[in-house]
């Protein structure tokens, strides 16, 4: 069932931009009038062909008494734009069945299907983001002191791996059940605003699974049943429950005013690009959710103004958009859904544009 999840397509949409303010849907210059979905699409690659803004793409939807969920689509289907009393509107068609009269005329008709949700195309590239969605964890400074940590295992090593037992010491945390998984994390990147200097968290990174085969005091025994990395002292011992996925996505603007900064790149030295993840130093506690939209800005370049012999900068340029899909308390994990140029490290993120 949660693989069938994991690929749904969910075009519900919050039209906010501070303050929950509608926003006349603007249609994209050139748009087809017909669009055939298939293998591979995503809802925003689909609603990128119609209009300016992608994340409104539930203000189009027409009703289709033939389809039980019409934010499902399925590869075959047709989607038709339509004017309704003087506004654009979206028709989806169900795949066709070909069936001859007969006069032996071929004639094309409407078909409804029962398909299961795992065929559906998702809102969004779900493969660039499923291992974040899956491991991804930030945590406090007070969560990483109070955290269980590797202190050494057996035969005197120093790494450890697959099939091995290491002990780890537990000064802090009651551990009442030890027949449940745990994963072990190094802690990595330490996330600071770039403006005020605060700790916003610290990344934690997952390198393995093991389960606790004994509690002795503050000393805990366990066997290692999986690892990416070699294990050593330091890393840290954290409950893995099974974490139930994000995987349906409601594009929204965010309800308050969002003035953030990139601050975080995986896998790439200088900038990124579409489909690439960031960091960016806002989360929960200034009111972001998973979903909200946001734009990406390179900051404007400082110049001298030779008239009054004094240094000014220019104004941002839109450079990029992207979804929000992990919010942590202070800090968030977006993937970047559309580029027009390279997006660098310390740009500028903002609520999304409404043309």
């Amino acid at each position: 069932m949660m693989k069938s999840l994991l690929r749904v397509l969910s075009a519900g949409v919050l039209l906010a931009v501070c303050g929950s303010v509608s926003a006349q849907v603007e249609l994209r210059n050139g748009h087809p009038e017909v669009y055939y979905v298939k293998p591979g699409d995503t809802l925003w690659d689909i609603s990128s062909t119609f209009l300016s803004n992608p994340w409104q793409w539930p203000e189009l939807w027409h009703g289709n008494e033939e389809i039980d969920n019409p934010h499902l689509i399925y590869p075959g289907d047709v989607i038709r734009l339509r004017m309704v009393d003087g506004r654009p509107q979206i028709h989806v068609e169900r795949a066709v069945r070909i069936a001859p009269d007969d006069d032996g005329v071929v004639r094309l008709s409407p078909q409804a299907r029962v398909l299961p949700l795992a065929t559906a195309i998702p809102a969004i590239p779900l493969g660039n983001i499923q291992t974040f969605l899956r491991e991804g964890l930030v945590l406090s400074r007070d969560e990483v002191a109070a955290s269980p940590y590797v202190v050494g295992g057996a035969d005197r090593r120093v790494i450890y791996g697959q099939g091995d037992t290491i002990y780890a010491r537990d000064v802090a945390t009651q551990w009442e059940n030890l027949i449940q998984d745990y994963g072990f994390y190094r802690i990595g990147e330490r996330y600071v605003d770039p403006e005020s200097n605060e700790v916003l968290g610290y990344e934690a990174l997952h390198i393995g699974s093991g389960r606790v085969s004994a509690h002795d005091g503050e000393m805990l025994t366990l066997r290692v049943q999986s690892s990416r990395e070699e294990l050593r002292a330091q890393d840290r011992v954290l409950p893995s429950p099974e974490r139930r996925l994000q995987s349906t996505f409601y594009p929204s603007a965010p309800e308050t005013e969002v003035g953030a900064n990139i601050i975080r790149f995986f896998g790439r030295l200088n900038s990124v690009a579409r489909n690439d993840v960031v960091v960016i130093n806002r989360g929960a506690r200034e009111g972001l959710k998973e979903g909200n939209v946001l734009d990406v800005f390179q900051r404007g370049e400082r110049v001298r103004d030779q008239d009054r012999n004094e240094m000014i900068r220019l104004p941002d340029s839109k450079s990029g958009t992207m979804i929000l899909f992990r919010v942590f308390e202070k800090v968030s994990y977006g993937l970047i859904i559309e580029s027009t140029g390279p997006i660098f490290m310390d740009d500028v993120v903002k609520n999304p544009s409404v043309l």
